[in-house]
């Protein structure tokens, strides 16, 4: 720990001497888009920005992780994927009724104020926060085209040039993604008393044994929301009981086991089998194609998946080609 506040420290003095001297400020972003598992437009920053990202990381982290529930798992040490859907297993194997909310475009949607309004009370340095404030400006505008107006109550026409967005590529934006929702979750935890609550990113899940309380519940948190300047998939919030299965990060969850998602073997066994042809072509090594095996194996043994695996391994090299 020691050792840690010391880094800190030093971030924070060269972050500081930085602005002080006016030898910093953000260089334009470099874009790409993913297609899996979904679109996503990617923006990379330049690589001296991205250093200075590391280092406001190293300074605030330690502010903001006394302020997170224990149960948000996204980007952060010690917690991750796979410990998001062991916790939301015992859950599972815990209430009968499950509440799923995701919100609409969320790092579109993140409103540039209100992140500085969360960031100003738990930091009181004013070089973190300037420097904040210029990496949350230079992403005004980046995902405009993903984002689709909503109106909330009190708004007037200048709500439209509200800045907004938050670059997905910056390690200060899934930082930045977890403070923005941090106050959320404390409503749910203290206001609304769930007691078997946890959050992925944007994607959240409340537990209980009386579907009247989570219908009630997910008309407060779309409201709370509303404060945040961010809407849900109404269509899909809908109350499930916990044995319908409960789609997860990837995985479909029950009780007593877990499945993988089947868009996700379709994608896995295509790629694999990508990798496996470039392989036996000569373009990769087999220590890159065994990398490939190793990675997608360390994930899907987090669910009943030993067929899965049998069929998609056994294809590549007992197949054709």
């Amino acid at each position: 720990m020691a050792a840690f506040e010391h880094q800190a420290a030093d971030n924070l003095l060269a972050i500081q001497a930085a602005l002080r001297e006016g030898a910093w400020k953000p260089g334009p972003y470099v874009h790409f888009e993913i297609h899996t598992p979904k679109r996503r437009r990617i923006s990379a920053a330049p690589f001296a920005d991205r250093v200075v990202h590391h280092a406001l990381c190293n300074v605030m982290a330690p502010v903001f992780e006394r302020l997170f529930i224990a149960d948000s798992y996204a980007n952060r040490v010690g917690r991750g994927t796979h410990r998001a859907v062991d916790r939301l297993q015992q859950f599972a194997a815990r209430y009968r009724h499950v509440l799923r909310l995701d919100v609409v475009k969320h790092f579109p949607s993140i409103d540039h104020a209100i992140l500085l309004d969360i960031l100003r009370g738990p930091v009181a340095d004013g070089c973190i926060l300037d420097l904040a404030s210029r990496i949350i400006a230079s992403g005004d505008g980046v995902l405009e085209q993903e984002y689709h107006m909503v109106w909330f109550p009190g708004d007037d026409l200048l709500a439209a040039c509200r800045p907004r967005g938050l670059p997905i590529g910056n390690l200060t934006s899934q930082f930045w993604s977890n403070c923005y929702m941090n106050p959320l979750d404390h409503f749910i935890r203290r206001e609304l008393r769930c007691k078997a609550y946890l959050r992925y990113v944007d994607d959240m899940a409340l537990f209980s044994d009386s579907k009247s309380e989570l219908r009630e519940w997910r008309s407060a948190v779309i409201e709370r929301l509303e404060r945040l300047r961010l809407t849900v998939h109404e269509e899909a919030a809908q109350v499930e009981p916990v044995t319908a299965g409960i789609p997860w990060l990837g995985f479909v969850v029950y009780p007593s086991h877990r499945r993988l998602k089947a868009r996700k073997a379709v994608q896995a066994t295509r790629r694999l089998g990508e990798r496996f042809a470039a392989w036996q072509a000569g373009g990769i090594s087999f220590a890159e194609f065994d990398a490939s095996v190793q990675g997608w194996i360390n994930h899907v043994r987090y669910a009943d998946t030993w067929g899965l695996r049998e069929h998609v391994l056994g294809q590549m090299v007992w197949g054709p080609g």
